[in-house]
C-alpha cells in the first residue's frame, strides 16, 4: 500500500496540529526496520528541530546493543528499559521522536502517547524481510522471519493503530517521500 490515511486512533479526536504542551512535535511508531530512524531524521531536518530515538537511548543507558540486552538479561528487562526511555523522552524531547518497535506493547506507554501527534509507519511482510534480513541485529526475528513477522504484526498492528493519529505506508517510497506524507497527514507542511 502506498497511501497515507488518517486513522480513527485514540488521538484522532485531538486536532491534527495540536500536541501536548512540551511534548514531541512528531512521534513515529511501527515495526522494526520500517524506517522510523531514517524518516525521523529527515523530518527533524525539514522541521528545523532535533531527532531522538528511544532505542539509541536504551543502548546508551545499558552500555550494550539491544540484541545483547535480550541475550544477557532477557526481554522483560529490555521492556523495562524501554518503558523508562519512552517516559523520559516524551517528557524531555520537543522534536521528532522514534519509538522502538515493541514500545506500544506497554499499556503505560500507550497512555503516554494519548494526545501526541503519533504516526504509524507501516510496511508489508516482503518489504520487512528485505529490510530486516537474517543478519541484522534484530533479536525477535532470528528464526523463520516471515512467520515471526506475521505474528509480531498480528499482535502489534492493533496497538500501533490505537495510538496513531495517522498511518503512512513506507512501501515503495523514499525516506523523503515518507517524511513528506507524515508532514501532510499531520498538517505540518508550513511548520
Amino acid at each position: 500500500m502506498t497511501s497515507s490515511r488518517c486513522s480513527g486512533g485514540a488521538n484522532s479526536s485531538a486536532g491534527l496540529t495540536g500536541q501536548v504542551s512540551g511534548g514531541p512535535i512528531v512521534v513515529l511508531v511501527g515495526p522494526m526496520g520500517v524506517g522510523k530512524t531514517t524518516v525521523g531524521q529527515v523530518l527533524a531536518a525539514r522541521l528545523g528541530t532535533t531527532f531522538r530515538d528511544t532505542d539509541t537511548d536504551i543502548v546508551a543507558t545499558a552500555g550494550k546493543e539491544i540484541s545483547e540486552i535480550f541475550i544477557d538479561e532477557g526481554e522483560p528487562h529490555f521492556r523495562e528499559l524501554e518503558r523508562q526511555a519512552v517516559r523520559t523522552a516524551v517528557a524531555e524531547h520537543a522534536g521528532v521522536l522514534a519509538l522502538g518497535g515493541g514500545a506500544v506493547l506497554d499499556e503505560g506507554t500507550r497512555a503516554l502517547l494519548v494526545g501526541l501527534p503519533v504516526v504509524f509507519l507501516e510496511m508489508g511482510v516482503a518489504e520487512a524481510v528485505k529490510r530486516t534480513g537474517l543478519d541484522a541485529p534484530r533479536p525477535l526475528l532470528a528464526v523463520n522471519p516471515r512467520q515471526r513477522w506475521r505474528e509480531l504484526m498480528e499482535q502489534r498492528r492493533p496497538l500501533y493503530t490505537e495510538v496513531a493519529r495517522a498511518v503512512v505506508s513506507t512501501e515503495d517510497r523514499t525516506p523523503e517521500a515518507v517524511a513528506e506524507a507524515v508532514l501532510d497527514v499531520l498538517e505540518l507542511k508550513n511548520a
